[in-house]
């Protein structure tokens, strides 16, 4: 089967001329010979569409999984010619539904008992589907309160066809590796690494399912949804590792921006609404949907909660460190206040670049990228270009990418899709500056310092006293008589101590606790 798959590819392959993307690197040795063989037995082969063209043609007839890793590739503009990375940014998902009787059998065999007897109401007829999965709508019986629910089913096999494929690409990149001369510095096994990660988190609804409950709790403020997004409820009773069921969601598609229009939503308050949604998922709480293609982006229509997000598919979220939340935060503040030179010097403190770098010369090639771009509104900005100039500058002062911004960029392309489609005017430095500038009060200001008080204070109640023990232990240990005396000494008064220092924590957390009120009135 694996060598039925491997024939395929290689057929596919040299039918749309990707040989040709290896000679205009100058390839050598086997490789070579190699290209030399597919360009003689191929000589009817109609080359006339450019090469991005024929790529992404050629990776929509080998399936979805050659599809999405297309798709992830699209996002590593360090590692594409321009002309390729746009083309791949064009592969949309689309895939046939499995038949029904497949979807009722995973039911049945997940819940062990037929499916009218677990769903009040089960619509056979798939409304979506993709690579993965596909959605069928259903009601809950009467102890759910009859509530609308989506029920997301894996697509049988795909574990087996993933595995498959990833062999093959792994086996791909390790030849790269070896036989391209510039095969080790575009990283082949670590793209194939990353895009396999991504796959197996999408397969296990469980996670995704953990994905969505987060996000909903995230945007859930004092038991209340947030008035900007709505993310659907997990009914966990129902899901397994390939059986999700959640809230439906009625909404339109964000890409019908007429049919938007017509209801009377505000479409440049909804652009500067996903700008914050962004923002909040990124810099607050560094958890954040890293698949928001428009397919993908609903807006409420009911009334009520008209102009609402809605965020579907959690398969892809990514996770942000508070160290990466604040050099990220601090880049982009420098950034819209056009402080070049904090931009450099914050690249060199993180160790994102060589300590050795010349600050003013990093200074003066940011400022060359990203100095055309402001006051512009998001029509006459294509940040593909500006991410490309942005890496073409990072591989000249050796700035290391780092992994875990790769999703925050592939996200930051899709809003910007978004945004184009809902307001091209839309200015988004000064939309996102005021919410950067409030969140970073929030991290280095006062309310930050009282903030970390209330979040670490009832630790200190179990670790002060112990000081004075743990520190006993560690110099005992020391061969020093005198030392030892000492502590014995000082071991006596340790309970007096305790009790000292329990009541200072008090006094502590009374301080805060008045902080913190006045703060907030």
């Amino acid at each position: 089967m694996r060598l039925l798959r491997l024939l395929k590819i290689v057929r596919v392959a040299s039918r749309y001329g990707l040989d040709q993307l290896i000679p205009a690197h100058q390839p050598t040795g086997v490789l070579s010979r190699l290209v030399r063989l597919a360009l003689h037995t191929q000589f009817w082969r109609d080359l006339s569409s450019p090469r991005g063209v024929r790529l992404r043609q050629a990776l929509e007839e080998l399936g979805p999984i050659f599809v999405k890793f297309g798709q992830l590739l699209s996002t590593r503009r360090d590692l594409l010619p321009p002309d390729i990375a746009d083309e791949l940014a064009r592969l949309q998902d689309h895939v046939p539904p499995f038949p029904s009787e497949q979807a009722v059998a995973e039911l049945e065999r997940v819940y062990g008992r037929p499916v009218d007897q677990v769903f009040a109401e089960f619509c056979r007829e798939p409304v979506a589907s993709a690579s993965v999965a596909q959605v069928h709508f259903a009601r809950l019986p009467a102890d759910h309160a009859g509530k609308l629910v989506a029920v997301k089913i894996l697509r049988p096999g795909v574990e087996l066809a993933i595995a498959n494929d990833i062999a093959l690409l792994e086996t791909a990149a390790g030849l790269l590796e070896r036989l391209w001369p510039d095969g080790r510095r575009l990283k082949p096994r670590q793209v194939v690494a990353e895009f396999r990660k991504h796959l197996d988190d999408e397969i296990d609804l469980m996670r995704e399912a953990a994905n969505c409950s987060q996000l909903r709790r995230n945007f859930t403020v004092d038991g209340k949804p947030s008035p900007l997004i709505r993310i659907p409820e997990v009914y966990w009773d129902y899901c397994s590792s390939s059986v999700m069921v959640m809230e439906r969601m009625h909404g339109s598609p964000i890409t019908k921006v007429a049919e938007l229009r017509a209801l009377g939503i505000d479409i440049k308050a909804l652009a500067r609404a996903g700008v914050e949604v962004f923002f909040t998922q990124v810099f607050r709480d560094g958890f954040f949907h890293a698949d928001m293609h428009p397919g993908n982006v609903f807006i409420v229509t009911e009334e009520g909660n008209r102009g609402q997000f809605i965020a579907l598919d959690f398969g892809i979220v990514a996770t942000l460190t508070d160290t990466d939340k604040n050099y990220l935060a601090q880049n982009f503040l420098a950034f819209f206040r056009r402080d070049y030179r904090r931009v450099a010097q914050i690249h060199v403190e993180s160790g994102w670049a060589p300590p050795d770098t010349r600050v003013d010369d990093f200074e003066a090639a940011i400022r060359a990228v990203c100095e055309p771009i402001f006051d512009k509104p998001l029509k006459d900005i294509s940040f593909g270009r500006v991410l490309l100039r942005l890496f073409q500058v990072s591989r000249r002062f050796n700035v290391e990418i780092q992994p875990q911004l790769v999703l925050l960029q592939k996200t930051l392309l899709n809003i910007e899709g978004i945004g184009r489609q809902l307001d091209p005017d839309l200015d988004l430095w000064q939309t996102a500056k005021p919410f950067l500038e409030s969140w970073m009060s929030e991290q280095l200001g006062w309310r930050a310092l009282v903030n970390n008080l209330q979040r670490e204070a009832p630790q200190w109640t179990v670790t002060l006293p112990q000081l004075p023990r743990l520190a006993h232990q560690a110099l005992t240990r020391q061969d020093r008589p005198d030392i030892r005396r000492m502590l014995d000494e000082l071991m006596i008064k340790q309970r007096w101590n305790n009790r000292c220092l329990t009541l200072i924590v008090l006094l502590l957390l009374v301080i805060v606790a008045v902080l913190a009120g006045h703060l907030r009135q």
